[in-house]
């Protein structure tokens, strides 16, 4: 018997075969879907943020938060300092809500610690905000931190245990499980976010990031997060195994995707622009699409990092020129290094400074012959000097511009004609145009990927018809609200289970959905605290999510 039950539950928390999944397959390469399909930036994102005129704050933080705190829909925060949420604390944010950050206190930052979680879902149409608190027209890259997740996860530090560079070592700012990590730790979830004008120098030359995740384990959501005019890197994995999509990176200093320390999560549909003045100094450090390192030493320390990225639009700062006058520490679209077996599938890195690929070091190329670190089926165009580089050892084979193209992937000295509009900074247009050679050319069967992705039946039809749904505040004292997104008109029934699996409630029966966002209010103030899962289904299709009730 209790086999049985455990069964049912493990069928409805993971939603049959939805768990065993991540990667969307598509046929288009980058970021974006063709015309007519409306890009997934659309309504959240902010392209001018140093123009956005934000309201006046309504409520001061300014300690740390050590208990379940709510910050609610209306209110203006302003951000003082350094805030730890700690002692397994939950830090819920309602779509709408703006939390302004002091540039005048040293250090302001967001701090979730190992055990903490932030529970920050906004919404396609109210995001949550992470900006400067300087006036429109004043604010500048470094204003203040930025948003730091730590979690339990394994990576390959001595011991699996760190901290996060240029913040005093202590408990608060420690990442890793130690001798006994948890690859399924949850630090939250994260939907609909932006973060502006971060990356505060804590330290010479150690900032923080816009969205720095250190052993974030893979029960933690990710999705919809722009990090813009950051003063370090948009996005940057210390370890873990946090799986991310929706990401934008956009006109930041260093890098647009940082990964090291044992980082193995999977990232899909992420978009990266530059701005050609701003990059970092190169006698500090070099500011490429990707960088990608095992550890600073290019040990054999393990895991080993190894993400896996599809469908990356990432625009350099060449814009269109190849002869354009840009930063001088800019460099490639992709710097894989120091031993890393990163994937990256499906993408197209264009208009950047010298590269588009660089396999950096003897290690490296080593593991690009064993086809533990793989280049496949991507684009490099309209590149400053040529479209790949590797050191000097002559250990990849084939040579370098045989490698790169018989893996497969395609060069173009030009980026005439793949994208609709993509250097307009105000009003852009990242999806391939009718003739694009990004229109088609995707591939999900290599086998790394294919298990990871679904197909064309099944999982793929149920993510077509039911897609972004969350629930929020979750955990939940009287109500939460159930928001989902479905691309065409849809009747939902909505139950909920407690963990035995037995039918607690049914909120909805034959809810009438129309294209886009429906929020639905379910009352939990008749269910006891505890664990139940929420079943959302249509006729072809359906999703579980995990509720929490607290009273």
């Amino acid at each position: 018997m209790k086999k049985i039950l455990l069964s049912a539950i493990i069928a409805l928390a993971s939603g049959s075969s939805i768990a065993q999944t991540f990667f969307t397959s598509t046929s288009y390469r980058g970021a974006f879907a063709p015309a007519p399909t409306a890009m997934w930036t659309n309504g959240w994102t902010e392209w001018d943020p140093q123009n956005a005129n934000y309201p006046a704050t309504t409520t001061t933080v300014s300690s740390n938060i050590t208990s379940n705190t709510t910050w609610s829909t209306g209110q203006v925060v302003h951000l003082q300092g350094p805030i730890y949420v700690k002692n397994n604390a939950v830090l819920t944010i309602q779509p709408g809500v703006i939390v302004r950050c002091s540039k005048a206190i040293a250090g302001t930052a967001l701090f979730i610690t190992k055990g903490s979680q932030l529970n920050a879902q906004g919404t396609s149409t109210s995001p949550i905000i992470f900006t400067s608190d300087q006036a429109a027209g004043s604010r500048g890259l470094g204003d203040w931190g930025g948003i730091i997740l730590l979690g339990n996860a394994d990576n390959n530090n001595p011991g699996g245990l760190n901290y996060i560079e240029g913040v005093a070592q202590s408990p608060d700012s420690e990442y890793g499980g130690g001798l006994t990590p948890n690859d399924n730790d949850n630090s939250g979830s994260l939907r609909y976010i932006r973060i502006e004008f971060g990356g505060y120098v804590f330290a010479p030359n150690k900032e923080i990031n816009g969205l720095t995740l250190g052993a974030v384990g893979r029960n933690t959501t990710v999705e919809y997060i722009q990090c813009s005019f950051v003063n370090d890197d948009a996005f940057e994995w210390f370890g873990g195994t946090v799986n991310c999509k929706y990401l934008v990176a956009y006109r930041c200093l260093d890098d647009n995707w940082d990964a090291d320390n044992g980082f193995r999560g999977y990232i899909q549909f992420c978009l990266g622009v530059r701005d050609p003045q701003i990059a970092d100094a190169p006698t500090v450090s070099t500011s490429e699409g990707f960088e990608i390192d095992n550890d600073p030493n290019g040990s054999s320390a393990t895991p080993i990092t190894a993400p896996i990225f599809s469908n990356v639009t990432d625009i350099g700062p060449l814009r269109g020129n190849v002869t354009n006058s840009v930063a001088t520490g800019f460099r490639r679209g992709a710097r894989i290094r120091r031993n890393a077996q990163a994937k990256i599938y499906n993408s197209l890195l264009m208009d950047h400074a010298t590269r588009g690929l660089f396999i950096d070091g003897s290690a490296c190329e080593i593991n690009a012959n064993n086809s533990t670190l793989k280049f496949k089926n991507n684009i490099l165009a309209g590149y400053g000097i040529r479209a790949m580089e590797t050191g000097t050892f002559n250990i990849l084979t084939p040579a370098p511009n045989t490698w790169v193209a018989t893996q497969p992937n395609d060069t173009l000295k030009l980026t005439t004609n793949i994208l609709i509009n993509p250097y307009q900074y105000l009003t852009p247009d990242y999806r391939p145009t009718g003739t694009s050679i990004a229109f088609s050319g995707a591939s999900f069967a290599d086998p790394t990927i294919a298990p990871l992705t679904s197909t064309t039946t099944g999982v793929s039809q149920e993510l077509a018809a039911l897609k972004n749904i969350s629930l929020s505040p979750n955990p939940s004292v009287a109500k939460t609200v159930l928001s989902i997104n479905v691309n065409e008109n849809s009747l939902v029934n909505v139950s909920i289970y407690s963990v035995e699996g037995k039918l607690v409630a049914t909120p909805y029966t034959n809810e009438t959905l129309v294209i886009g966002e429906t929020n639905l209010a379910i009352t939990t103030d008749q269910l006891q605290s505890g664990i139940y899962f929420v079943v959302v289904s249509n006729n072809s299709s359906k999703q579980t999510l995990k509720l929490t009730v607290n009273h």
